[in-house]
């Protein structure tokens, strides 16, 4: 089992007009990681919900404990990031419907599907975020660093925990359900669903975000949607709205790197995956080391400067 403290933060978004382009440097990162923390917030409450329900099918204690661990780290951020999105809704009030709207999908998926489907869903979803997120912790230093502090701390810090109980929701679904083959089953609607809530929120972003403020149309990280825009903007009746460029969030990183993440994905939905076994970033470490340390991570770029 994996031994998972829960850590309780505060970078303090209430004390500052929190930007909603938190990384100059990188308008589509920072609209992507936006949306992340909008999606956050409903996908953590259905974990913590989840978790309540499917306690009485796990019979192992170790497993039980795991359970409750992981349950209470998945609170944590999605107490967070309720403080990050309640700051960009004080900036831009529209935004109070996506946060609803993005909610309210978690929510029906509570409400409609069983206990089996959303452990399967939970699992199929944790099991990309070490491949993932390695790929952004290893470019921290132009995804992360160039931005505001107190933002990017707060992805630094959510990102490193999900490394940190990596295996926790194979574990769960293992110990209550055990399919392989039923986990592959769902995978493709559970996608659908995960790639639906993120244009929800997406969306919303064009709709209530001045252009001028996000500087990128919030919805370039889809392919298809890009390319629909490419071919509306050449037809000569066609009236398609102009929400801005539309670069990809990691226009500047290596395609090795990219595909090495891309396949870590689709390995980690593959029968007798263990995430125990995936390449960790280097940065977690240091990032559990200084935390331990005392250091202030909250301020991930900046505690040394402003405390010399």
């Amino acid at each position: 089992m994996t031994e998972l403290p829960v850590r309780t933060m505060n970078f303090a978004f209430a004390d500052y007009d929190v930007p909603f382009l938190w990384n100059p440097r990188n308008p589509a990162f920072s609209s992507m990681a936006n949306a992340v923390s909008f999606l956050a917030i409903g996908f953590e409450k259905m974990i913590v919900q989840l978790i309540s329900q499917a306690k009485p099918q796990i019979t192992d204690p170790d497993v039980a404990a795991e359970a409750q661990a992981f349950m209470r780290q998945e609170g944590q951020h999605s107490h967070a990031h309720r403080q990050h999105v309640k700051a960009l809704i004080r900036r831009y009030p529209g935004l109070r419907e996506t946060l609803d709207a993005v909610v309210a999908e978690f929510d029906e998926l509570t409400a409609t599907t069983s206990v089996k489907y959303r452990l399967a869903y939970t699992a199929d979803l944790e099991a990309t975020f070490t491949p993932v997120f390695k790929l952004m912790l290893d470019n921290d230093d132009t995804l992360f660093a160039p931005g505001d502090d107190r933002v990017a701390s707060l992805f630094l810090w959510h990102f490193v925990e999900e490394v940190e109980h990596r295996s926790s929701a194979l574990v769960i679904f293992h110990s209550v359900i055990d399919s392989e083959l039923y986990r592959m089953r769902v995978a493709p609607s559970i996608f659908r669903h995960v790639l639906r809530v993120i244009r929800v929120a997406c969306a919303g972003f064009n709709e209530h975000v001045p252009l001028a403020d996000r500087q990128v149309d919030a919805m370039s990280m889809f392919a298809m949607y890009r390319a629909q825009q490419a071919v509306r903007r050449w037809l000569p009746w066609s009236r398609a709205a102009d929400n801005g460029t539309m670069p990809r969030a990691f226009d500047d990183l290596s395609t090795r790197e990219q595909l090495v993440a891309l396949a870590g994905i689709a390995r980690s939905q593959l029968p007798g995956h263990n995430p125990d076994h995936e390449a960790l970033p280097a940065l977690a470490d240091r990032w559990f080391r200084r935390y331990d340390e005392g250091y202030d991570v909250t301020r991930w770029y900046t505690a040394d400067s402003a405390d010399s």
